[in-house]
């Protein structure tokens, strides 16, 4: 038997690659350029004249993309420039939508914390001229919280119903005009909705003003919102859990509430969550329909009503130093209202996520 040993022809070690890799920029290197665009945008704005910062903002925007594209390219090549100019038109255009947001709530802070306090949230402008120093918005508050609350208990079950309807059940012509109507009522502006319940419920019916009517109002408004965000929550469920329901032989109506709803509860709460947010700033309706009182009123069904977008349109109209403080303090609270419904929201959505075992 042969004991030959094969000879190990040594492996040629492969070719290396020539070399690939380019001069890389730092990673401050943004923070630099960035630094130094401001610096152009402030220099050319004051040797131009200019006093508005937003020229200045923007000058230094366009002098930060091209000073990336021209070092990036100088230093890393043409394409990794152009990558490098998108990523700077994207942080531009965040700070541009940022920068209003931030300088508005700065604002609202600012000028909104001089009146607010305890005697500013319990008190109403019962007794107290406009041009006088004091009152408060308590008045605004109730009839806020008894307007909304109407509002999502007409809105939300309608809405959700409805979005059942079309994702569920909607087959046909139906489903197409009901989804065309849902459309059309979302662009509706809100002095619209405001008109009809006025031309309605006020001068046709002779109900008087109240904040049931503007309740009315604000629950069509609301309505297209709850529908199109429910619509697209029941979407997201897998249909595997749907035809399993069914194989088990549970009924399509028992299937919808125990394996659908709970699936997609938690967007359903979010989506009715913002739409509550949006109806809670609307003021031409409530301006229209609750017509604004300065005394406490806890009957939405009987007498006008005041609400807090109404009462930062009446303060703001007034035009004294002291209604403008009041008016400031007013939509800092409705700010903060709007802000603690959306972490409700949050809340509620990660409550009710459905818990996956591993």
């Amino acid at each position: 038997m042969s004991n030959a040993v094969m000879e190990k022809r040594p492996v040629a070690e492969a070719p290396r690659p020539t070399s690939l890799s380019h001069a890389r920029l730092p990673r401050w290197a943004p923070v630099i350029i960035a630094a130094v665009s401001i610096g152009v945008g402030s220099g050319i704005g004051t040797v131009a004249g200019w006093h508005s910062k937003v020229q200045w903002g923007l000058i230094s925007a366009l002098v930060f993309v091209f000073a990336s594209y021209a070092v990036t390219s100088s230093v890393e090549g043409k394409r990794q420039a152009k990558d490098r100019v998108a990523t700077s038109l994207v942080w531009v255009c965040f700070i541009l939508a940022i920068v209003p947001l931030v300088s508005l709530a700065w604002t609202t802070i600012v000028r909104g914390v001089k009146v607010l306090d305890g005697d500013f949230l319990t008190h109403s402008m019962a007794g107290l001229a406009n041009t006088d120093v004091g009152g408060g918005i308590y008045h605004a508050i109730i009839g806020t919280l008894e307007q909304v609350g109407i509002a999502t208990l007409i809105a939300a079950p309608i809405g959700l119903l409805t979005a059942i309807y079309l994702v569920e059940y909607g087959r046909g012509s139906l489903a197409k005009a009901v989804t065309f109507f849902v459309d059309v009522m979302t662009g509706i502006p809100s002095i619209v909705a405001g008109l009809f319940i006025l031309s309605t419920w006020v001068l046709t019916f002779g109900m008087g003003f109240s904040g049931i009517a503007g309740a009315f109002a604000l629950a069509i408004l609301m309505m297209p919102v709850v529908v199109r965000s429910t619509e697209e929550m029941l979407k997201l469920v897998p249909n595997e859990l749907r035809e399993a329901s069914l194989a088990l032989g549970v009924p399509k109506w028992r299937t919808i509430l125990k394996v659908v709803l709970p699936t997609a509860i938690g967007g359903i709460t979010t989506g009715v969550m913002l739409a509550v947010a949006r109806i809670t700033g609307e003021t031409a309706p409530v301006l229209l329909l609750v017509f604004g009182n300065a005394f406490i009123n806890n009957d939405p069904f009987s007498g006008a009503q005041s609400s807090l977008p109404l009462y930062v349109y009446e303060q703001y109209r007034i035009g004294t130093e002291a209604s403008f403080d009041r008016a400031w303090a007013a939509a800092l609270v409705l700010i903060a209202f709007v802000m603690i419904l959306n972490l409700v929201a949050r809340g509620i959505a990660r409550w009710k996520a459905p818990k996956t075992g591993r």
